[in-house]
């Protein structure tokens, strides 16, 4: 992996304090629908949906980066949640690093969060929970259309205690190319579907929430790629709940 071109976007709102190497690079997202310029790449520019933001999240940044960036390795990041190194050291400089990026991927495909607990429920009912019911099962109708032979893995997934969160990995560019262009067909067609203008503003999120279930699919599907857990942590000192209690 050396000698390789890395971009970690950071996806970020505001200004706040980055990470000093390089790899790392902020990106404003939902930049369409603010006029604030803080420098950063912008979601808004070449091929783009940046005015989905409100209800794609950081997924905004991440269709940018499939369709725009050339990098080798790339990954998405927030501005205060990282890959670290090493547990419980919650600081900027205990970050992956390029060097060590690049040595977790000479091993493994893909470096994602560790798992977070779902208390109770499973991924299924832990989603009936919290959001529309009706958006799952829209889901599953959708892959099974176009994509009938993940819907083996939606299932399984389904019936899981634990799952990654955060829409935060790092992998080859062909990789992540991989994974965008099959979630964000399933995810525009759910949006086709669906009418999300009487759901609440933490509902209207759909897309971002539906994607990290997703991600967890698209997993389990590809068993030929090999996974790497590291912890993520948040810089502000505010807790990252790797438990799920819903009730």
């Amino acid at each position: 992996m050396k000698n390789k071109k890395i971009s970690i976007y950071v996806a970020t709102h505001k200004k706040a304090k980055f990470p000093e190497d390089k790899i790392y690079v902020p990106i404003r997202v939902g930049a369409a629908l603010n006029k604030d310029d803080f420098g950063f790449v912008r979601d808004d520019t070449k091929e783009n949906i940046s005015k989905k933001n409100k209800s794609f999240c950081e997924l905004t940044a991440a269709y940018w980066i499939w369709k725009n960036d050339k990098s080798d390795i790339v990954g998405l990041v927030h501005y205060r949640r990282y890959f670290f190194k090493r547990k419980k050291k919650m600081s900027l400089e205990n970050i992956l690093d390029k060097n060590e990026i690049e040595n977790i991927l000479d091993d493994y495909d893909i470096i994602v969060p560790n798992r977070t607990f779902i208390i109770k429920h499973n991924a299924k009912n832990s989603w009936y929970k919290t959001h529309m019911p009706k958006d799952y099962d829209l889901v599953r109708e959708i892959i099974l259309e176009k994509y009938p032979d993940y819907l083996d893995s939606f299932d399984r997934f389904s019936r899981k205690k634990s799952l990654y969160i955060c829409n935060m990995f790092i992998s080859k560019k062909e990789i992540f190319n991989a994974y965008y262009s099959w979630l964000f067909d399933i995810l525009f067609e759910l949006e086709k579907r669906t009418d999300i203008n009487n759901y609440d503003d933490y509902n209207k999120r759909l897309f971002g929430f539906m994607s990290e279930r997703l991600f967890n699919v698209w997993l389990l599907n590809h068993k030929e790629f090999s996974v790497k857990r590291m912890p993520v942590y948040n810089t502000d000192k505010r807790p990252y709940n790797q438990y799920f209690m819903i009730n």
